[in-house]
């Protein structure tokens, strides 16, 4: 089990490692757009990317960032707590919050994604970033629910074994 349970994790942690680099590559852009403005030049396209960049790092780095927990923790329960309870805070938390959240944004995310493909939408700016980009930012969405229900899977799991265990 434990080793399914890696095998899920790695996934999330080689999608949050790639996404990574595009914040190089914002940074790298958005110089390069200032250096343009300077010269009188500058295309929305270019500055929309940066927007598109930014959202891909947010969204996909999400379940990475819940592997590493290095996600935002209320830490009112869980900060003098031994192990086991942690297990179970943690445990809980996936069991009724991050796997209904998820389920939810993937299901009322579909419609609005599969609009996007249909329509064939580009941006709303004269000079933006040409179809397919929209939909395919929009489709990080029901992405993202995924690898974090995945991740939140994970978690459950873990922490279920964790607390089956015997006491030490």
């Amino acid at each position: 089990m434990e080793r399914l349970l890696t095998q899920l994790e790695r996934v999330n942690l080689v999608i949050g490692r790639s996404v990574a680099w595009l914040t190089l590559l914002m940074v790298l852009v958005t110089f390069a757009i200032v250096v343009l403005r300077r010269l009188d030049l500058g295309w929305i396209w270019l500055q929309e990317s940066v927007t598109f960049m930014h959202a891909a790092v947010f969204m996909l780095g999400a379940a990475y960032t819940l592997a590493k927990e290095e996600h935002v923790r209320v830490d009112v329960f869980y900060r003098g707590a031994d192990p086991r309870r942690r297990a179970f805070i943690d445990a809980t938390g996936a069991l009724l919050f991050i796997l209904p959240v998820t389920t939810f944004l993937c299901w009322q995310s579909l419609d609005y994604v599969s609009a996007a493909w249909q329509i064939r939408e580009g941006s709303r700016d004269a000079g933006g970033l040409a179809y397919p980009a929209v939909p395919l930012v929009k489709s990080l969405i029901p992405l993202t629910a995924v690898l974090l229900g995945m991740q939140g899977v994970v978690m459950f799991l873990r922490n279920v074994l964790r607390l089956r265990q015997p006491r030490s």
